[in-house]
């Protein structure tokens, strides 16, 4: 009795389980299994499978089949590369006010150490056309390092001189250089238009372009030598205040890429330099 009883329950399991996945077969999307609080996903297409909880699967399922009007992704990081496009006419006197005796290596840079950090606090995301086509804003900090070959120095201002030099070449004997960068951060607002070809994934695929306005709040110039150590110039240095600039991203599924080309000139006076950005975006969407 004991043996017919282990066997008709194993039959209504297996019944049971095959019509909960007829069910999802009928309707083009994953195999799903319901075991009290979990469900296993199997995706179509494919032998592997994902263990959720209900409540996720729920949630899961609304925010794919039925996308929000507006969206807020928080905590956005963004790592990349910062550079210039260097247009300075180092010939001219307004050059070499700024930088007396500078020519084009001054400014050269380490390429793989001028590195650009931005935490974005939120983007929002507002539905315009089906969610296929939608305005996306946000707020957050642009952090811009560039990291220099030859050893130059930053000065800060002073009231005794109207138009100082700001930047010299350090030549002093014996004197080496293990660090020097110009850090330049911006509070900054993107304002973009988005195409999200895949509205009803959570990793779709599009992208975005549109302008940014960022204020520059922090300028330094930071150097570490053999013999002063660790040294740090707080001042603008006659960086341009305000940053306007186009900005694009690129979503690859569960990929994500960034850039920004400045629609200005990043100094007030005397060299000529267009910044721009590039690299990987972490988000959720």
């Amino acid at each position: 009795m004991k043996r017919i009883l282990t066997l008709c329950t194993a039959l209504c399991l297996m019944t049971a389980l095959n019509a909960q996945s007829d069910s999802t077969r009928n309707n083009n999307t994953s195999d799903t299994i319901r075991i009290g609080g979990m469900i296993i996903i199997k995706k179509a297409g494919s032998n592997s499978r994902e263990i959720v909880h209900d409540r996720e699967y729920r949630m899961r399922s609304r925010r794919i089949n039925n996308p929000s009007n507006v969206s807020t992704n928080w905590w956005i990081f963004d790592l990349g590369f910062s550079n210039y496009k260097d247009n300075t006419n180092y010939g001219s006197l307004a050059a070499q006010a700024y930088a007396p005796g500078s020519n084009s290596s001054w400014f050269d840079l380490k390429d793989g150490k001028s590195r650009n950090v931005n935490v974005w606090f939120f983007m929002q995301r507002l539905n315009m056309i089906k969610h296929v086509v939608n305005l996306k804003y946000g707020l957050g900090l642009e952090l811009n390092n560039y990291a220099y070959k030859q050893h130059i120095r930053y000065q800060e201002n002073t009231l005794a001189v109207p138009n100082p030099p700001r930047v010299v070449l350090d030549a002093t004997p014996g004197r080496t250089y293990k660090k020097d960068k110009l850090a330049a951060d911006y509070l900054t607002v993107p304002m973009m238009i988005n195409f999200n070809f895949t509205p009803h994934r959570h990793d779709g695929f599009g992208f975005s372009a549109g302008i940014s306005a960022g204020y520059l709040y922090s300028a330094r110039n930071k150097t570490i030598t053999s013999d002063e150590h660790k040294e740090k110039a707080k001042d603008d240095f006659e960086l341009e205040r305000w940053k306007l600039a186009y900005v694009a991203e690129l979503s690859l599924g569960p990929v994500r890429f960034y850039g920004t080309y400045s629609m200005g000139k990043m100094y007030e006076r005397g060299l000529d330099m267009t910044p721009y950005t590039f690299g990987f975006r972490f988000s959720n969407w």
